[in-house]
């Protein structure tokens, strides 16, 4: 695991709630594209259910992760794309489950058109930086 150094609020900068605006860290480099509700056979989990399709997300990115011998401590930036922000509780809640509040990335929220399958409520990608 890489040294990750947190924070929260640079000065003259307003405090976040939901993220942390800056996160340094030194290290290799880890990528993960974003991530859709597929199961490992490929099907769609929760069509029209965003907490549904957060959970299988965030299994998603757990997995990518651990493939790179990461996991979600290291993670140092999460992007949200959905369809709708009405998503954002379900997705937070799901986060929730993988990163405490007292170590939240960096992250960006991004409303779409459209994702590459209608039935896709969101995509979240992640970076991360693992130790040298």
């Amino acid at each position: 695991m890489s040294e990750l150094t947190r924070i929260p609020a640079p000065d003259g900068v307003a405090p976040a709630t939901a993220y942390t605006h800056v996160v340094l860290g030194t290290g290799r480099f880890v990528a993960i594209s974003g991530q859709l509700a597929l199961d490992e056979d490929g099907k769609l989990v929760g069509e029209g259910d965003a907490a549904a399709q957060a959970r299988q997300v965030f299994e998603n990115l757990r997995r990518c992760l651990a493939s790179a011998g990461a996991t979600f401590d290291d993670v140092v930036k999460l992007t949200f794309f959905v369809t709708d922000m009405a998503h954002m509780p379900a997705i937070r809640a799901a986060r929730a489950a993988h990163i405490p509040d007292d170590r939240l990335p960096a992250a960006s929220a991004v409303q779409v058109a459209g994702l590459v399958r209608p039935e896709f409520l969101m995509e979240i990608e992640a970076f991360a930086v693992l130790g040298e």
